[in-house]
């Protein structure tokens, strides 16, 4: 399975595209091009994106308009970009580019320690993300399996079903509950506040399952 990140680089020269291919390459990460606003918004209908480098001047659908239809988007509206300008672009580029959505400028020529840092801060909060996605959809996972061992303890206690007793044991099910409850603590520790919500609803669901376990033994 290919883990790399997906970084789009968004010129209409091809010469530009080249440049950044190569101070980019040693990242490791895969480099799509695009080489028009319009190109750009079809590559990002498929896949997911770490960063996007956008050129600001470019025939018919310029840097501003492509970053304005990428933040309407609601797939891509929080995909970082970095605008691509010349030395002496006008000073109103800067006003422009962040009221499009830019979160940051890098001019050309390109200093390739300076792009390769900023772009390889957004590779590594990518994977981050990407990373606190799938535990999220583990401790999802696990807690839907304790409230489905919850609902089988019920039917026991109701004489509704015979069910096998390892699987509806009370005492099984508060050891998974807990451990769940410890990787919830462990993600919110590693993550801070980004996830607060989605953690607190899990929360929320581990202490109905509680309640409910308290309430059949």
């Amino acid at each position: 399975m290919d883990d790399r990140a997906k970084i789009l680089l968004v010129d209409d020269r091809e010469e530009n595209l080249i440049a950044l291919e190569a101070i980019l390459s040693s990242l490791d990460q895969e480099l799509v091009r695009a080489r028009s606003g319009e190109e750009a918004l079809k590559a990002l209908l498929t896949g997911e994106y770490a960063v996007i480098l956008l050129d600001v001047v470019m025939p018919g659908m310029d840097g501003f308009e492509t970053a304005r239809d990428i933040k309407r988007r609601r797939k891509t509206r929080d995909l970082p970009i970095i605008f691509l300008t010349a030395v002496n672009s006008d000073p109103d580029y800067a006003f422009r580019g962040y009221a499009a959505g830019a979160v940051d400028f890098i001019s050309k020529p390109f200093d390739p320690w300076v792009l390769r840092a900023k772009v390889s801060v957004f590779v590594e909060l990518h994977a981050k993300n990407k990373q606190l996605r799938e535990q999220t959809a583990r401790l999802r996972e696990q807690a839907a399996q304790l409230r489905d061992q919850s609902a089988l303890l019920a039917a026991r206690a109701g004489g509704e079903a015979a069910v096998d007793s390892a699987a509806v044991d009370g005492a099984a099910a508060r050891e998974r509950l807990q451990a769940v409850r410890d990787q919830v603590d462990a993600v919110a520790k590693r993550t801070g506040d980004g996830a607060e919500t989605e953690l607190s609803e899990l929360r929320r669901r581990l202490d109905e399952l509680d309640a409910a376990l308290g309430a059949r033994e």
